[in-house]
């Protein structure tokens, strides 16, 4: 028997490495953990999880096929878990710093339902902000 415990890491493929970057660390208070230029990989801690980012014009981002783009994207959407949920203050943060925002609401997730943000990174993938259960 299989027994998960949480998401470990989410692979990115990414256009602008630079961009995509700035958006995980300065907006969403993500830290870089581990970088490997060679293969265009930058890792990201997330709590306890990872999201790494691969340079589309690395050595794994030119593996993996054509680059995410407005017709097509690497996921549906993935979500973060945010402690000390302030719904006001994260819009707020949100806004300044231009991010794109998507629906608002009440969604169920891996610790019940609760309150959720969807906004969108420099390329377009949707990234829901959980908060607690209710």
């Amino acid at each position: 028997m299989i027994r998960i415990g949480e998401i470990d890491h989410v692979v990115l493929r990414a256009i602008d490495l630079e961009a995509m970057q700035h958006f995980y660390c300065e907006v969403l208070g993500c830290r870089e953990e581990r970088r490997q230029d060679a293969i265009g990989l930058v890792q990201l801690r997330a709590g306890v999880s990872l999201i790494d980012l691969v340079s589309m014009d690395g050595k794994l981002g030119r593996s993996g096929g054509a680059a995410p783009g407005r017709e097509g994207h690497n996921m549906d959407h993935f979500c973060l878990r945010v402690e000390d949920w302030d719904e006001v203050a994260i819009l707020a943060h949100l806004k300044a710093h231009g991010v794109r925002i998507g629906e608002l609401g009440s969604r169920y997730g891996a610790r019940g339902e609760g309150p959720s943000i969807y906004c969108h990174d420099p390329q377009g993938n949707m990234v829901e902000l959980k908060g607690p259960a209710v």
